[in-house]
């Protein structure tokens, strides 16, 4: 094989996409896979590629040290792709240390790892992705550039800001060879029901409220998670040392006018009047701390290395949403956390 590449958190959403664009593109590189399987990995995400000569899963968390350590002495990978990280921001309020461990000292675990096995560094990379939320909250115009200031407002994005510093202080102290990317919000197939989108895909099939934080007047840009593993093939073999690149969708949406279009998509798709699913949406008590705008100016990443997004929200959404209503054995499973009993059947002995 040319190159073996780690992936960390290849069972998830974004992580399940680019494991299998990189073992479907690149079949001269071995992937190896390693993933704790918590509640948002899933194998089902990856049985088109489970038997593919250059994939190979592995169970396993970066917290535990000695195994990280291990993991890289035996298997002598040329990259890392670092993906694995507790992402959600509601969960990160009530859980805290969760998050400080696996995205800071997970993290670390794994620059250590690479320092110790790597030599001279000569021809390997430390793939960091990150999120714009570490950059804080924009006011109603303005965008996020590679060169905005860190203003973290959430227990999760200040960890994802801590594993940044941590990963460009591993370069600048010690030579690693990095890269780092953030992106704005991921949407498409195979995203844990805990997130916008597919959550109100669930509950308008199900007919139950659509719990809106606030006055649902809060604006994200929006990346189709295909694009985002296009790009992140594309900076981890063309970006430049010691470099940063936002991934963004030009695609800037409010929350409520989203959901809109999401419960309008869902209608046309399940053949109800016009309206019907907007009468579920409930505004809630907002989240503590919640950031106002965020938007990435990914002009950087077109200019140096050529890549533009492919879909805009209208297409996406409609894709999104016929994907998780042809798929519903898939959500049913997430949501009841049947997908444990997939591993179990098919790695069990393996």
């Amino acid at each position: 094989m040319k190159q073996t590449i780690l992936i960390t958190g290849g069972a998830g959403f974004i992580g399940s996409c680019l494991v299998k664009l990189m073992v479907k593109n690149h079949p001269d590189y071995k992937i190896i896979n390693l993933d704790a399987l918590t509640y948002a990995g899933n194998l089902e995400n990856l049985t088109e590629i489970e038997n593919a000569p250059n994939y190979q899963f592995i169970k396993g968390d970066i917290n535990d040290r000695p195994f990280i350590d291990e993991l890289f002495k035996v298997h002598q990978f040329d990259g890392v792709i670092h993906l694995a990280a507790e992402s959600h921001v509601d969960r990160s309020i009530t859980n805290p240390l969760s998050f400080i461990m696996t995205n800071i000292v997970g993290t670390v675990n794994l620059l250590n790892a690479a320092r110790h096995n790597w030599g001279d560094f000569e021809g390997k990379r430390f793939y960091h992705v990150s999120t714009d939320e570490v950059y804080g909250s924009l006011g109603a115009t303005g965008l996020f550039t590679e060169e905005t200031s860190y203003d973290p407002r959430s227990p999760y994005s200040a960890s994802k800001a801590s594993s940044d510093h941590l990963v460009r202080a591993y370069h600048h102290t010690y030579g690693l060879p990095i890269v780092i990317s953030n992106c704005s919000n991921n949407y498409g197939p195979y995203q844990f029901p805990e997130k916008l989108l597919p959550l109100f895909i669930f509950n308008i099939k199900n007919e139950k409220p659509l719990p809106v934080y606030g006055d649902g007047k809060y604006t994200r840009d929006w990346l189709w998670v295909d694009d985002h593993a296009r790009a992140i093939d594309l900076i981890y073999h063309k970006g430049k040392d010691g470099d940063t690149y936002n991934i963004g969708g030009h695609n800037e949406w409010m929350n409520i006018d989203l959901i809109h279009l999401m419960c309008d998509t869902m209608d046309d798709l399940l053949g109800k009047e016009k309206g019907s699913s907007r009468k579920l949406i409930t505004f809630v008590k907002d989240r503590p701390g919640h950031d106002k705008r965020y938007a990435i100016d990914a002009s950087k990443l077109k200019d140096e290395l050529g890549w533009v997004p492919s879909l805009q929200m209208e297409e996406g959404i409609r894709k999104t949403a016929e994907w998780y209503l042809e798929n519903s054995e898939w959500l049913e499973n997430v949501t009841t956390g049947n997908y444990q009993k997939y591993y179990e059947k098919q790695y069990a002995d393996r």
